[in-house]
């Protein structure tokens, strides 16, 4: 497929602890091909790895998924050597532009099937507005999504990706259980029996017979009843283009509480608020994906295999969350109160007078113990369908003065009723 020769110069990219780095070993070795090693200054640095590559004529390059989607933001001349940029390791979210010089090729495969078993070339994004597949499965390779009960799904149903062939290991050194558990036999022909390895992954097959990859089975998240995959998240949050790159993971705020954040990298220039990033991800997803939270980060830290190195992501602060507008303080004591309760409800430091809950990570239930606490507080009763209808502080507070108001009209009415069937008793007397 990528036609190796010896005239190519390929670069060696992955730390050695990464199975990747036999891959840009051996096959250029063995087809006489040159390797060529940045220093390590330039490994991690998007725009002077580009100027590396293009110094040293690299014609072949294996990048991290993380590292190649930044590369592809990068302005690359026409005239370019590099004529195949391969990625994997990680969740490929982004497609390339129809401008750049070289042909992107995802690859995918765990390290237990000898580094890759599915690959295939990206299309740019001009062709199609689905995220990128993992292609088909390489030589010597086969592949099969089963179902819970380890059978067949069919073509466009999710299921856990087994793969058999040539390249599966024998198992675990000294590790029988764990072995036991995901290098498995199964019948799926009549004729034989397979052994095959059980990789985690959900995917399942386009129409076209590639394979779209969903996400860990272990990395599902799973709030209030909804099981949700990141993955769906981040690839709609890189369609727009004021976003670079995306993360996405659930915090839990109490037992059975969780939210969900999104950690953006904004391109050049964008200036792109909390409100507008939901307000696209609620063309694509059903509400109970949308993020509460939305922290600004100036790029996706990675490990020094190139994934995305989840510990050192920020804390959401003041400071780095994406808002909807300037925050507005409270303008009157039910506002405030009404603030005070909303704000650790929602496990944030304060609220502006026109934030919306539900859009800050408000949902029914946490709407019901809001209702709750605004009874015993306002001695007021607010519906949870008033709570959708009217879900921004100021819009709440209006609704707690007007019932407060109402309440207390109808306390003079009835004393007035009380006094004027008073003075009647006294005429009649």
């Amino acid at each position: 497929m990528f036609e190796v020769t010896a005239a190519d110069r390929a670069s060696h990219q992955a730390s050695l602890g990464f199975d990747a780095a036999v891959w840009e070993v051996w096959p250029y070795l063995a087809a006489g091909a040159s390797v060529y090693f940045p220093e390590e200054s330039v490994r991690s640095n998007p725009a002077a790895l580009r100027d590396w590559l293009l110094a040293q004529k690299i014609t072949i390059t294996f990048l991290a998924t993380p590292l190649a989607e930044s590369m592809m933001l990068l302005d690359w001349p026409h005239e370019a050597d590099l004529r195949i940029l391969l990625t994997g390791a990680d969740t490929l979210h982004r497609r390339p532009s129809a401008r750049l010089p070289f042909v992107l090729v995802n690859n995918y495969g765990p390290t237990e099937c000898t580094v890759v078993a599915t690959s295939g070339v990206v299309a740019p994004a001009e062709s199609s507005n689905r995220p990128p597949s993992i292609g088909n499965a390489i030589d010597n390779t086969e592949v099969f999504v089963l179902d819970e009960q380890g059978k067949p799904v069919s073509a466009g149903n999710s299921g856990e990706l087994y793969i058999g062939g040539a390249s599966v290991a024998r198992g675990y050194r000294n590790r029988p259980e764990i072995t036991a558990q995901k290098f498995v036999v199964k019948r799926l022909r009549p004729e034989s029996e397979q052994r095959l390895y059980r990789t985690g992954d959900l995917v399942r097959e386009l129409p076209n017979g590639e394979l779209e990859f969903l996400g860990r089975i272990d990395e599902q998240i799973k709030i209030r009843g909804y099981r949700i995959e990141p993955s769906e998240i981040v690839s709609a949050l890189d369609a727009s283009p004021d976003v670079d790159a995306s993360a996405v993971m659930a915090v839990e705020d109490g037992p059975g509480d969780k939210r969900l954040i999104a950690y953006v990298a904004l391109a050049d220039g964008a200036k792109t608020t909390a409100g507008e990033l939901q307000a696209l991800l609620r063309k694509q997803l059903p509400d109970y994906m949308i993020p509460a939270t939305f922290v600004r980060i100036d790029s996706l830290p990675v490990t020094s295999n190139g994934k995305v190195d989840w510990a050192a992501l920020p804390l959401p602060l003041n400071g780095n969350v994406l808002t909807d507008e300037s925050y507005m303080a409270p303008r009157n004591i039910v506002e405030e109160k009404l603030a005070a309760i909303i704000a650790p409800l929602l496990h944030v430091e304060r609220v502006s007078v026109h934030d919306n809950f539900f859009f800050r990570g408000g949902h029914s239930l946490l709407g019901t113990q809001l209702l709750t606490k605004i009874g015993e507080t306002f001695g007021v009763e607010l519906s949870l369908l008033s709570l959708f209808e009217h879900p921004t502080l100021a819009e709440m507070s209006e609704q707690i003065e007007q019932l407060i108001y109402a309440k207390l009209e109808a306390a003079d009415s009835r004393k007035r009723d009380l006094a004027q069937a008073g003075m009647r008793r006294e005429d009649v007397a």
